[in-house]
């Protein structure tokens, strides 16, 4: 894709940035460390620590500002380069819940065509015994000589009561037959149509199975591309904050000579002074003035929100479960009604939630069916709204790209109260309770699943 192509460019472009300010790093490290070497290195033993000219410190704390200069306009870009990562791995999210809801249609399909198999097969059934009851009539009606021309057959008769009861039989028999094959042709046209309409349903199935397949590659190709460009680009930084420290270290150590060496001119001078004024009171000492506390700004209260009271202990058993699940890992695709599960690949040898199958089973174990994924959770429970002043233990907390668009949502957790929350967070983490974020600027909205 385009875009794929300008993210690698700027990845080479970043690197090669990177590469420079490495290097000016290294050596910017090497100076400072020979000058530490001469600045801490003392001239004999016992003597005071040797302290360093202004124009070394001058020296080294220009070069550290210019190492740190280095860092910041590279760590600028690698800034750009995450939030390009992080558009990537909310994409990922909103194709995974396009996959999830075209793998539920595929489901509802697959058991449409397996109805409709079976409701064929049974008319194949019926239609064989229509067949073989045509043919047991044929083959008794040969046996009684019904099939005889019906003038041979009344002609035979040994008498008068012979003749009317064969002439009954007769006509008895035609109009039998003619039964006979007129179910035998409604029976052939009722298994014809059921099985065109199974192979149907399993084309349909078969279709939107290929769409849902299609939804899930592009998903996972685009969350495996996200989190490598992240694991590269933490890895860049760490290198880049490490070489910088190292720097900043040295710099210390040429800081903290002149200290002590500062320290030691004034110990002495102090000695100096004692002497010459042994006798003389120390200065009384002014206790420090107490700095007051800034109070804290009053929060916003949003108004707005439909929502009932809600279900106490509907809300208590959610929460109770979402608590169970504590320390369980994230897991991309994970979870759902009941319980934890193996993700999707990437993480598909991965036990664990993602966001929506740790709240679709938290609410599961207090009866309460409230969908798959964070936007149908949302959707199901779109007339359950609560202001942010509102929130409750129990409800459901959404954040999204779009505030005017429910499909743009790719995070649900559950709110306890106390300004706190459980979610499956990301990647690498794991159910925990956290800090509920409902001041981000991606912040959708909350919904009360337990509402009467």
């Amino acid at each position: 894709m385009g875009s794929g192509a300008r993210t690698g460019a700027e990845r080479r472009r970043t690197g090669t940035t990177a590469g420079r300010g490495r290097a000016a790093l290294r050596a910017v490290v090497a100076v400072l460390l020979a000058a530490t070497a001469v600045g801490l290195t003392p001239s004999a033993a016992g003597a005071a620590p040797r302290n360093p000219s202004d124009a070394e410190i001058g020296a080294a704390e220009q070069a550290r500002a210019d190492a740190a200069a280095r860092v910041g306009q590279i760590g600028a870009e690698l800034a750009q380069a995450r939030t390009r990562i992080e558009a990537l791995h909310q994409a990922a999210l909103v194709a995974l819940q396009d996959y999830e809801d075209k793998q539920a249609a595929h489901e509802a399909a697959r058991a449409a065509a397996e109805a409709a198999a079976a409701a064929a097969v049974q008319a194949a059934a019926d239609l064989q015994r229509g067949r073989d009851d045509v043919a047991a009539f044929a083959r008794a009606s040969y046996m009684q000589g019904s099939t005889s021309p019906g003038i041979t057959a009344l002609l035979s008769a040994a008498g008068p009561a012979e003749l009317i009861e064969r002439s009954a039989l007769l006509d008895a028999a035609g109009v039998n037959r003619v039964e006979v094959v007129a179910g035998l042709t409604v029976l052939e046209e009722q298994a014809a149509a059921a099985e065109q309409v199974a192979r149907q349903a399993t084309e349909q199935a078969a279709a939107v199975q290929q769409e849902a397949a299609g939804l899930l590659a592009d998903a996972q190709s685009q969350e495996v591309e996200a989190r490598r460009q992240a694991d590269a680009l933490d890895a860049e930084e760490g290198g880049l904050q490490a070489e910088l420290q190292q720097a900043q270290q040295v710099l210390a150590g040429l800081q903290g000579a002149r200290s002590a060496a500062e320290q030691a001119a004034e110990q002495a001078a102090a000695r100096q002074a004692a002497e010459r004024q042994a006798a003389a009171p120390a200065p009384p000492r002014t206790p420090a003035r107490p700095v007051p506390t800034p109070s804290a700004p009053a929060p916003v209260r949003p108004t707005g929100g439909t929502a009932g009271a809600p279900s106490a202990s509907a809300a208590e058993t959610a929460i109770a479960a979402a608590r169970s699940q504590l320390g369980v890992p994230y897991s991309w695709g994970g979870g759902g009604s009941n319980g934890p599960s193996n993700g999707i690949p990437p993480d598909s040898q991965l036990f664990g939630f993602d966001c929506s199958g740790l709240t679709q089973y938290a609410y599961a174990q207090a009866g309460i069916a409230i969908g798959g994924t964070s936007r149908d959770q949302w959707w199901l429970n779109r007339n359950k709204q609560v202001a942010t002043a509102d929130l409750q233990p129990g409800d459901l907390l959404f954040w999204g790209g779009n505030r005017n668009d429910y499909m743009s949502i790719t995070h649900v957790a559950i709110y306890i109260g106390g300004g706190q929350m459980i979610e499956a967070p990301d990647r690498g983490q794991h159910v925990t309770v956290a800090r509920a974020r409902t001041s981000s600027s991606t912040y959708f909205g909350a919904v009360r699943p337990s509402a009467r």
